[in-house]
């Protein structure tokens, strides 16, 4: 073995490196943290520029997935990553993908972020994988990670389905070295042998999801018969364990060697292996379920088990409902430990988050809080990005954050109502990901509200990703419908706070849909062209 067969990365980029590996044509993604270097890796890779991987980002998530699937039709292999909020947006695309099926093989990889470090919920990605009736995994460590990606396509083209593989943010974030499997080429040109397999008119789409159904038994088999899925026997049987995923390693930490005395079930495929975990049932005196995440694997224990014996968890409260876990916390759960962890005391503050020195968002604020002093509290409703931060002082200028593209339509909302003045911000990477529809909405409806679209011309929040609107926005509100009179362009500097302020206050006191665009490029993305130029 040489030296490039084994390599030092991150999960997100042993993910990477195995799609690669097994032959992918295409990578779809809209950066969200802890999944946007996965795609990163890939765009940067030598072996993707060679090999003419279809590498740039999506305008958004749905976008993504199905375009993803255009590339499955057409019978190449294809890799499709986000964050887990970001399969909300692709929902849609992805369960009835699993109607359809695929061509060539699709692996859908989702990012999620337990304890909440970079997002705005905690959901577990594993419940969109049972509702959509498709295989799907858990690694539990970046070798794990990359050789469950690299066999995923196989198993994609096996039951011709998606494959969801589900990560969390400390496993995503964590490096290890990886060995590489043999580079598959690319899938030749191919387009489906049923014309009509990816039609789901009603009649065709109910005989689709019989055969669907039907693909439950083997795909269930091969759960049982995974070498994911490890039953680990041991002396004391007053405990079973199951751990699923990278929480096994939260509970060999409290164990020298790695080695329990408890009976362990290792779960890393689904659905549920239910003859491994009838097994470690009865031949235990109880059960304690350790994930990351929701409840998913205890609530279906507790439907399918007798309730002859205890199974505790995350439900009962032997572990906490939220946040991540870790080795402390299972050692209590384990009676291990005598005492929950302490959390960090009060006294140490921790340092709230702050816009970069020199950030166009803070000329903004100042400008739109400055129009707004004779407004009461409560008109400014904002979108998820950098300029979120305006909700903290000394700002305290926005009074929502509650998914991509909400700003425009809470505040058509609100206006609808009778709240005016009624104020969107919104980020230009957000507005194209799914502002636009928004603003439809208020053009169609005539709705008297103002949106101020902060353009810094990059996705800035994740790391100054390539944005789709750069150079389009004014375009694009024009072909939408917005009044050329009241699309105003400003430049957010602090020189020119009284003009904007003074043009800010005259639209959102105009009963009308209004647009102010504040252009001034990301002052990190621009440091670091300076920086290589």
């Amino acid at each position: 073995m040489n030296m490039v067969d084994k390599l030092l990365l991150l999960t997100d980029e042993a993910i990477a490196q195995a799609a690669m590996d097994a032959g992918i044509s295409g990578v779809y993604a809209y950066p969200g943290t802890p999944s946007t270097e996965i795609a990163e890796y890939i765009q940067e890779s030598e072996q993707s520029k060679n090999n003419i991987i279809r590498c740039e980002w999506s305008v958004n998530e749905k976008t993504a997935y199905e375009a993803s699937l255009g590339m499955s039709y057409a019978g190449k292999r294809s890799l499709v990553c986000m964050k887990h909020v970001g399969l909300n947006v692709a929902s849609d695309a992805f369960i009835n993908s699993a109607i359809t099926g695929v061509n060539g093989g699709l692996v859908l990889v989702v990012a999620d972020d337990p304890s909440m470090h970079s997002s705005q919920n905690e959901q577990d990605s594993r419940y969109y994988g049972k509702f959509a009736q498709v295989p799907f995994f858990e690694p539990s460590s970046q070798q794990e990670a990359y050789d469950i990606v690299y066999e995923s396509f196989n198993i994609s083209e096996k039951y011709n389905l998606p494959v969801l593989v589900r990560i969390t943010t400390r496993l995503a974030h964590s490096r290890a070295i990886i060995i590489r499997k043999t580079n598959q080429i690319q899938n030749k040109l191919s387009v489906p042998d049923d014309p009509t397999q990816f039609i789901l008119l009603p009649a065709m789409a109910r005989s689709k999801y019989k055969l669907l159904l039907n693909k439950q038994n083997a795909i269930g088999i091969d759960a049982e018969n995974s070498k994911y899925n490890k039953f680990i026997d041991g002396k004391d049987k007053s405990i079973g364990i199951i751990a699923c995923g990278i929480a096994i390693n939260y509970l060999y930490e409290n164990f020298e060697n790695r080695k329990t005395n408890y009976p362990v079930l290792k779960i890393s495929q689904y659905p549920l292996p239910y003859e491994l975990v009838f097994n470690i049932y009865n031949n235990c005196k109880k059960l304690i379920v350790l994930e990351e995440g929701y409840p998913f694997v205890e609530e279906q224990l507790k439907g399918i088990l007798k309730n002859e014996k205890t199974i505790s968890g995350r439900l009962d409260g032997a572990l906490p409902r939220d946040g991540e876990l870790n080795p402390d916390l299972v050692a209590f759960a384990l009676g291990l430990k005598k005492e929950i962890p302490k959390t960090i005391p009060s006294v140490v503050v921790n340092r709230p988050p702050s816009l970069c020195k020199g950030c166009a968002h803070i000329d903004i604020f100042n400008d739109l809080n400055e129009a707004m002093d004779k407004f009461s509290y409560g008109h400014v409703f904002s979108d998820i990005g950098c300029y979120t931060l305006g909700a903290l002082p000394p700002f305290n200028a926005i009074n929502s954050c509650v998914d991509m593209g909400a700003s425009i339509t809470m505040a058509k909302g609100a206006y609808d109502a009778g709240l005016f003045p009624s104020i969107a911000v919104i980020g230009d990477s957000t507005f194209t990901h799914s502002g636009m529809t928004g603003l439809l909405d208020a053009v169609n409806d005539k709705s008297g509200i103002t949106i101020i679209i902060c353009d810094n011309s990059t996705t800035g929040m994740t790391g100054g990703q390539r944005s789709s609107a750069t150079g389009k926005l004014q375009q694009i509100c024009l072909g939408i419908g917005v009044e050329k009179e009241h699309l105003i362009i400003i430049v957010p500097l602090k020189k020119n706070h009284a003009e904007n302020a003074r043009l800010i206050r005259n639209e959102i006191e105009y009963n009308g849909v209004s647009v102010i665009i504040g252009q001034r490029e990301c002052i990190q993305t621009l440091s670091r062209k300076n920086r290589n130029s």
